[in-house]
């Protein structure tokens, strides 16, 4: 019964009288009850409402910071409703969105809990101040905390701070002036490998022996770094290893010859690559008419192609690029159907995640044979899945809790879902817009 009162929480149709009750017994429970975790997590899925009012706001954020904290950051708490010395991480939580008050960040640098300067270490926009005291904290994590997130020239002298791992914090902030960088890099002492992997303003020639370190991994994040240069990205390109190599293919301005190498040589499935997203309309023509199938999928991964590119990519005779462009919105039933004519299970799930694609596209799919787990999956989540598309995904195990949680599902198939064995699917059937109103007042002690 708890997991299905946990559901109903998240429920954005439960009438407001139930709202009322569930809460009042959570809190009452939290107190109560040996299952505190059940407690816990129905007042946290409660936090997730758009539609509280103002008492039930502050009754959840009394209750504990896991519930105040959340709150804060969606906005439902306001800077007057917090007493900052009382509920300190919810005003940090609001100081860190920009809403807090302006007296709090003096107020809570003097807190004598060093988690609570430390948290507020992290905030944005700290009155200049405030910073100053917290980068001569006692705690030498609070002024880490700052060396690593402030925007102020306080780096500049946290910099010189004797503490290596200060420094290091220092290195890592990439609104650090370049001439502080530029002489903590020459510090045997530091380890900057990977703290400076992000830094896009640094000289060639650092670069370079930086992104020589022994560690595949560190090489890796160099090679998609955009500050590195065309000299030192064809260096990288011919690294042994495939996980530098395939980095070098996600840097911005890799040159469109050596993207096709490294993607034609490499048969990974790839996500879409800063260098192709970023390619103009003639790019993307030329990169279309490639010989190489990887090439042509790469583009058709892109969902702004004109339309006549998008279609010409939906006719492809390589299944890999087919599916890449099954996606794409904007596609005619009529394309989408030759697909699968074509293609058949290798473009089904692509096809189903189509955000255009039909309701009777959609049970057509569920019907095919063989059938596919992926593309169930992807119709049990669609906006325009049918009721009977959504049935026929009951039948699989994986795709059975998206489709007890979507609102075109039988009211009569979601109440008997609240009965189910896998109670993840009973859940999401608790939380279903389209459970009927007398169901959920019949859940709700």
């Amino acid at each position: 019964m708890n997991h299905l009162l946990c559901g109903l929480a998240a429920n954005p149709a439960l009438p407001p009288e139930l709202v009322d009750r569930l809460l009042t017994r959570a809190l009452n429970e939290a107190g109560t009850c040996p299952d505190r975790d059940y407690a816990d997590e129905l007042l946290h899925d409660l936090t997730d409402r758009t539609d509280l009012r103002r008492d039930q706001v502050l009754a959840l954020a009394a209750y504990a910071r896991s519930t105040a904290v959340p709150l804060a950051y969606r906005g439902t708490l306001t800077a007057a409703d917090v007493d900052p010395m009382s509920w300190p991480y919810a005003a940090i939580a609001l100081i860190d969105e920009g809403r807090g008050h302006p007296a709090w960040p003096r107020l809570l640098a003097a807190h004598p809990d060093a988690e609570i300067r430390w948290r507020l270490a992290s905030c944005p926009g700290l009155p200049p101040d405030v910073v100053d005291l917290l980068a001569a904290d006692a705690d030498v994590e609070v002024v880490e905390e700052v060396a690593r997130w402030t925007e102020s020239p306080v780096t500049a002298r946290l910099a010189r701070h004797p503490d290596p791992r200060i420094r290091i914090a220092v290195a890592f902030n990439p609104t650090t002036p370049l001439e502080a960088v530029l002489a903590l890099a020459e510090d045997p002492e530091l380890p900057l490998q990977w703290v400076l992997s992000e830094r896009t303003d640094l000289p060639q020639a650092l670069y370079a022996r930086l992104a020589a370190d022994p560690n595949d991994g560190v090489r890796a994040a160099y090679a998609r770094n955009p500050g590195v240069g065309p000299e030192l990205i064809r260096v990288l390109a011919a690294d042994p290893e495939v996980r530098v190599r395939r980095a070098v293919a996600e840097h911005p301005h890799v040159p469109f010859d050596l993207l096709a190498e490294l993607v034609v040589g490499d048969r990974a499935a790839w996500n879409a690559l800063p260098r192709i997203s970023a390619a103009t309309p003639a790019e993307l023509a030329e990169l279309a008419g490639s010989r190489h199938a990887a090439v042509r999928m790469l583009v058709a991964q892109r969902r702004d192609l004109p339309p006549q590119l998008r279609d010409a990519l939906a006719v492809d005779p390589d299944a890999s690029v087919v599916r890449a462009v099954a996606r794409h919105p904007g596609l005619s039933e009529e394309l989408l159907r030759s697909m699968i004519a074509r293609h058949g299970v290798q473009v089904l799930a692509a096809v189903a995640a189509n955000p255009d694609a039909s309701g009777p596209l959609l049970e057509y799919l569920t019907q095919h044979r063989p059938g596919v787990r992926k593309a169930l999956k992807e119709v049990a989540k669609h906006p325009r899945a049918t009721g009977p598309a959504l049935l026929a995904c009951l039948a699989d195990r994986t795709s059975r809790p998206l489709a007890a949680a979507h609102p075109a599902l039988p009211p009569e198939a979601i109440t008997g879902l609240l009965a189910d064995e896998d109670q993840r699917v009973a859940r999401e059937a608790a939380g279903n817009p389209s459970l009927p109103r007398a169901v959920m007042v019949e859940l709700v002690p």
